[in-house]
């Protein structure tokens, strides 16, 4: 049995620690340079990282090509606008095109998304696995089957229950407005190990608590003999008789890398995985390539109090409440650091002025919804362009969800709410009357979003998906996507552990390696079901 308590959450012991670091750094590679392996991994994040350290220690000779940059734990200055320029893509200002624009953070480093998320953990949830086998005939996708992956991962990323005591006020407002109207809710199961709470785990995890794939797999795909490539950007792949033959690469030095391998396993995240496929000529056939784009549109909803909340201090996402789970949305934690919360209150001059200097005293919490919407991903002029629309439905599913958390602060105390429109004024004393007089717009909503899924998803038919039920690539020998993209859906919780889960499966079956003995957790989270909500 594997704890899962306080003790486990607080014990920083257990940290791997390889006897070398296999970086080469893509601003030393000039010129033309060929190396022969047998796995070529294209992405260190929550799917790449992970077939990598597997691949490697089944005996495989493994390169693993990453365009952002190996960093130090030590280089973390807990300061978010020095952060965001060097661990997120395009400084964070990724964002998709529709209505309404919609931010969309996405990492670029050894680690990926899981070194700048927020660490939550959820298994996929049973009834979003029983539609993907009705759909997609995915008949291997049931709870029993995926239990020893997710295990696996679990252990390997020690994910535990956040203590009360390290959620911080912010998360204990909102509890206690839960538990005042008699809703579900419950403290996050997180990868950590020895966290201290310093609250900024979007800008990279000073104290090195977050169990990202850079500090657990990739030290121990390094052990097994693994190199990683940094600053190294994949171009195309070489398909050769029906089988992958190479991956061919340009590096931050201008250089030109090509790897020769058997299997390559296509990691660069649901926005960048299917136009590198596109450029290779690879998963067209049946249409699917680059659209079914998911990507859990998410709100904020901030309260002020008389009591100090102070929600820098402690664990940015640590509770949520499931209690709406089955009319499309979930509410979880959202906490943050002064110059972050200042960037998102949908306030101008002396109004947001007056705001932020009450921002000891305020607290926020997101809405999170399990979308009907779908996006696509295309090249345009070399970049990707991101298309995507709300849904009515989910313009609904975020209402409701900003109705429910205005309850949830009224019940817990707080003398004023401020919801993501500008076109809606402060609510004071309880007041909800705004939402019934004028329901809210798409266009007018403040957004961002977090989960890029679908967009090579996978199935048994060749003609309605990407990829199989093992991440292979229909049609062609050798090429595996194990990433955001290959999930067929949203999930309506974080993806991270269903990626990892996913890519562990899939790289044991590449091996032909039996799934592995693996400790039960003392106990994880289960929420109930979500479901876009159908209006």
């Amino acid at each position: 049995m594997r704890p899962t308590g306080d003790a486990a959450y607080r014990d920083g012991t257990g940290t791997f620690h390889p006897a070398q670091r296999r970086v080469v750094d893509g601003a030393d590679l000039h010129g033309d340079t060929t190396i022969a392996v047998d796995a070529c991994v294209i992405g260190a994040g929550a799917g790449g990282a992970v077939a990598a350290k597997e691949l490697a220690e089944g005996g495989m000779r493994v390169a693993l090509l990453e365009e952002g940059r190996w960093e130090d734990t030590d280089s973390f200055t807990a300061r978010p606008r020095e952060m965001t320029t060097r661990l997120y893509r395009d400084a964070g200002q990724v964002a998709t095109v529709g209505r309404p624009p919609i931010l969309l953070p996405l990492g670029k480093a050894v680690g990926g998304t899981t070194l700048i998320n927020s660490g939550t953990c959820f298994r996929t949830p049973a009834a979003v696995l029983a539609r993907w086998r009705t759909e997609l005939g995915l008949e291997g996708f049931t709870e029993a089957e995926l239990e020893p992956w997710f295990r696996r991962v679990e252990r390997e990323l020690n994910v535990v229950q956040v203590p009360p005591d390290l959620a911080g006020r912010n998360a204990a407002v909102v509890r206690r407005g839960v538990e005042a109207l008699g809703w579900s809710g419950d403290f996050l199961y997180r990868n950590v190990r020895g966290c201290v709470g310093a609250g900024v785990c979007a800008f990279g995890c000073p104290s090195g608590a977050k169990q990202h794939t850079g500090v657990t797999y990739v030290p121990k795909a390094w052990a097994a003999g693994a190199t990683t490539y940094t600053g190294t950007r994949a171009q195309g792949i070489d398909v050769r008789g029906g089988a992958a033959r190479a991956v061919e690469a340009r590096t931050r030095a201008g250089g030109r890398l090509r790897v020769a391998c058997e299997h390559v396993v296509v990691a660069a995240g649901a926005i960048h995985t299917p136009l590198l496929l596109r450029r290779a000529g690879l998963g067209t056939g049946s249409g699917w390539l680059g659209r079914n784009l998911s990507i859990h549109p998410c709100a904020a909803v901030k309260a002020i109090f008389e009591e100090r909340v102070e929600m820098w201090r402690g664990v940015p996402q640590s509770y949520y409440c499931d209690e709406f789970a089955d009319e499309g949305f979930v509410l979880e934690g959202a906490a943050g650091p002064p110059d972050y919360i200042a960037a998102s209150i949908p306030r101008s001059g002396p109004e947001h002025r007056a705001l932020m200097e009450r921002y000891p005293h305020m607290s926020q919490f997101g809405i999170m919804i399990c979308d009907v919407a779908r996006g696509r991903v295309r090249a345009v002029a070399g970049r990707p362009q991101i298309t995507y629309d709300l849904d009515p439905r989910d313009v609904h599913a975020l209402q409701r969800g900003i109705e429910a958390l205005c309850e949830v602060y009224w019940a817990a105390g707080a003398r004023e709410v401020i919801v993501p429109s500008p076109r809606v004024p402060i609510l004071r004393d309880g007041e909800t009357r705004p939402f019934a007089h004028a329901p809210l717009r798409a266009g007018e909503l403040t957004l961002m979003a977090f989960h890029p899924l679908g967009t090579a998803r996978a199935g048994s038919d060749p003609a309605a998906s990407v990829v199989d039920g093992r991440g292979r690539v229909h049609g062609v020998g050798g090429v595996h996507v194990l990433d955001g993209a290959m999930v067929p859906s949203a999930l309506g919780v974080n993806p991270q552990i269903t990626i990892m889960a996913l890519a562990t499966r899939a790289a044991f079956a590449v091996l032909g390696a039996p799934a592995p003995d693996e400790p039960a957790p003392e106990r994880m989270a289960v929420p109930r079901p979500a479901t876009p909500v159908v209006a």
